[in-house]
């Protein structure tokens, strides 16, 4: 066997299972159609206020719940069927975006009705984001955990490069609606999938038992634990600070570049070009490693400030290639630490955690960047977000050697 496929085969292993095989298609499709549904809704809130904030606020109210109730909707999933709890969430986000677009096909939908969507959808995710993070193991067994967790990135941020140009297409040819219905019609992948696959291959980790006092567990399970506690406070830093690209580039394309909405979706697929070239490199490798998370880290600062500082829209489209590929690695590498490194009665609740740090943070960090972007430039907003994440890496720096032993623990759990 050549070198090549010796090493296609490690880095797409996890395919091998037939249940990810089938997860990994129909997240494919829905996928797409989530950033489809993310550029249009950018696009549609700055028509109707043409303000930064606002369409921070939007953003937010997506994550709003995760931030108040992530951990209960962990422990919800820490006591559930992970594949039940799939089935409704994602039937419910299909639904959400239906309503969506009907009512932009058929006027101009008050910015009060976009909020309260984006807060329903929020609501998916509380369950949703924990319940599919736990749902891997499930389908792969833990060998191939690290591998999966890559693969996953890829696929989710393969979605960039495709979601956003079709969107771009879809909104200067059918009108903004379109990508809103198109992303209901996705959902339906998902659901197939997870009706088509054997429950006799699948592998259920092990659930929590009723009992009180679990969220208070939870926390101090995750934030007792240290080698978990260092990662999920550089998560919730970085979080809340530099991805909040859906809020600043829309703003960059518009107020900095003088671009159209085409524009936000070249910037958005250049930047999943790069994603998925970080999560395949990240899928070869499969030994995650604090040494890693610290490069990484750092380099995603540094590469922010580049395209804070970019003067022209082609070199901006180019840095986020690289940028894109950094960011989605550090993300990866951030959840397959944390899966290995967790108990699996905790992992729910553990995963809710990164998932409020990586996302839930949004409510916080998208109104934020919204009004430093509004009150300065967008350009002076992410280099906020680069000063942060590059900050974010000195105490991940510092714990490196601290936990030397965790990482060849690591290795040896990939192994």
């Amino acid at each position: 066997m050549s070198a090549v496929m010796r090493a296609t085969r490690k880095t797409f292993s996890a395919l091998s299972v037939r249940n990810f095989r089938l997860y990994f298609i129909g997240q494919g499709i829905s996928v797409s159609g989530t950033w489809m549904q993310a550029v249009a809704q950018s696009w549609l809130i700055l028509d109707l206020t043409g303000s930064g904030l606002m369409l921070g606020i939007t953003v937010a109210l997506q994550f709003l719940p995760m931030l108040l109730a992530g951990p209960w909707g962990g422990l919800v999933v820490d006591r559930s069927n992970k594949r039940t709890v799939l089935f409704v969430t994602q039937a419910s986000g299909g639904l959400l975006a239906l309503t969506l677009g009907v009512l932009t096909l058929v006027g101009r939908p008050h910015v009060s009705t976009i909020l309260v969507l984006a807060f329903g959808l929020g609501m998916v995710n509380l369950f949703d984001n924990p319940a599919r993070q736990a749902f891997v193991q499930e389908m792969v067994g833990r060998e191939l955990l690290p591998n999966a967790v890559s693969l996953n990135s890829v696929l989710m941020n393969a979605g960039r490069v495709i979601g956003p140009s079709i969107a771009g297409i879809l909104i200067a040819t059918s009108g903004i609606a379109a990508s809103f219905f198109v992303n209901a019609a996705s959902y339906v992948a998902v659901i197939g999938a997870l009706a088509m696959m054997r429950s006799s291959e699948l592998t259920p980790i092990r659930t929590a038992r009723r009992s009180k006092g679990q969220l208070r567990a939870g926390f101090r399970y995750a934030f007792g634990e240290e080698k978990i506690r260092d990662v999920l406070i550089a998560i919730g830093i970085v979080g809340i600070f530099a991805f909040n690209f859906t809020t600043v580039l829309p703003l960059l394309v518009r107020y900095s570049f003088h671009q159209s909405a085409g524009a936000y979706g070249v910037l958005m697929g250049a930047m999943g070009i790069g994603a998925v070239i970080g999560g395949l490199t990240v899928a070869h490798r499969s030994r995650p490693t604090f040494a890693m998370l610290t490069g990484l880290c750092f380099a995603f600062g540094v590469l922010l400030v580049g395209v804070a500082l970019a003067p022209t829209m082609l070199v901006a489209m180019v840095l986020l290639v690289p940028m894109g590929a950094v960011s989605i690695a550090f993300v990866s590498t951030s959840n397959a630490t944390l899966q290995l490194l967790s108990r699996e009665e905790m992992r729910g609740r553990v995963m809710a955690l990164f998932a409020i740090g990586f996302l839930g943070s949004t409510p916080i960090g998208s109104p934020l960047m919204g009004a430093i972007a509004s009150a300065t430039t967008p350009r002076v907003s992410l280099l906020v977000g680069a000063i942060a994440t590059m900050g974010a890496s000195i105490p991940l720096f510092l714990a490196t050697r601290r936990h030397a032993a965790g990482d060849r623990a690591l290795v040896a759990a990939a192994a």
